[in-house]
Parts: C-alpha cells; structure tokens; sequence
C-alpha cells in the first residue's frame, strides 16, 4: 500500500495519536477483469489509529481495521459474490488489518513496512509515503490528519483463488489487485 500522508497547516511538535474517522475513510481496490479493464470496489469502514511524531517519523505507527463486509462495486450480485466464501468469505474473515512494523525515509519519499491481514492469511507489505504535511482543524476544534496511498498485492497470496479460464485463454479475476487507502484522523 502507498500511504500518502496528507496533513495540512501546522505540525505538533510531539508525537501525537491520532483516531481514524470512519466517516471521512475508505480502503479501495482494483483488479483486472476478464484481462481487458479493472473493476473498482471499496470498504467504507475503517477504524484505528495513527501515531505520528513529526521530529522522529521513524517512530510513527498506523494500525488500521477494515470491515470487510462493508465492500461496495456498484453491482449488489458481485458485492454478495466477494462476500461468499469463495472469495473473502466475510462471515469466516470479517476484517482486514495493517499494522505497520517499520517507517523509513528514502530520498524524498517515506516507505512504511507491515502486516497485512486479509481472509485469515497474514503478509508483509511495504507502503510507499508521500508527505507528511500540516496539520489542520476539524470543524469539532480536534486537530486532524490526512493519509492516503497504495500497493499492489497477489490476491493468491492470501488464499483468495477463485478464477475462472475464459475460452480465449484468459482468466476472470487477475491476481494483481491494487490497494488505495484513504484516512482522516483526528488527534487525542
């Protein structure tokens, strides 16, 4: 995943921890389909929490949940099909976590390193960071952040195998998916 960090007017000067706004967040996805265009799906529920410590940034951590069965392509017969258990069987695999295990600058950018859970088969990700900016306030008068990124995944990687071989050769589902997260998070 390719976590933007999106904060915009006014840093803290200390760490500070931050709750992730499931009202203004979302994890989304794209995968190939039937190898001629990519079919687009998010999660609209997402829960954690970020800690963020703009002198140390090696020392920030993000943890995040995603509802699984809250998924959403537009098309109510796949969303049932993506929740069955020939896919994320979401009644077996309810949420998808990321914890991360390690942030790191490389030239101008931010990489963060972890633990994708995602139907009961953990991998490490590594996550390319653009940002941090400032902070900016909420209507609430809470002091929040923004982050936003993306990675590609192998669906069989996590055990989600489902495909079909079309008569021209092709597959149904292709196994790269890429994985966009997008957070709103409030400070503490």
């Amino acid at each position: 995943m390719r976590f933007v960090l999106a904060l915009a007017v006014g840093l803290p000067l200390l760490a500070a921890e931050y709750t992730i706004d499931s009202k203004h967040s979302s994890a989304s996805f794209s995968v190939r389909h039937m190898m001629v265009s990519n079919v687009r799906g998010q999660f609209s529920k997402v829960t954690g929490k970020i800690v963020y410590d703009p002198a140390k940034v090696e020392a920030s951590q993000v943890d995040a949940t995603i509802e699984v069965s809250t998924i959403d392509t537009r098309e109510p017969k796949r969303d049932a099909d993506l929740k069955s258990d020939e896919f994320f069987d979401v009644a077996k695999y309810p949420l998808m976590t990321f914890r991360s295990t390690k942030i790191w600058r490389e030239g101008a950018e931010l990489k963060m390193a972890g633990d994708l859970t995602l139907h009961g088969v953990t991998q490490p990700v590594v996550l390319a960071v653009e940002g941090p900016s400032p902070e900016v306030k909420h209507a609430s008068g809470a002091m929040m952040i923004g982050v936003s990124g993306s990675t590609k995944i192998s669906r069989k990687a996590f055990g989600l195998t489902w495909n079909r071989v079309l008569e021209t050769g092709a597959v149904v589902v292709g196994d790269d998916v890429t994985v966009t997260i997008d957070l709103e998070a409030l400070r503490k």
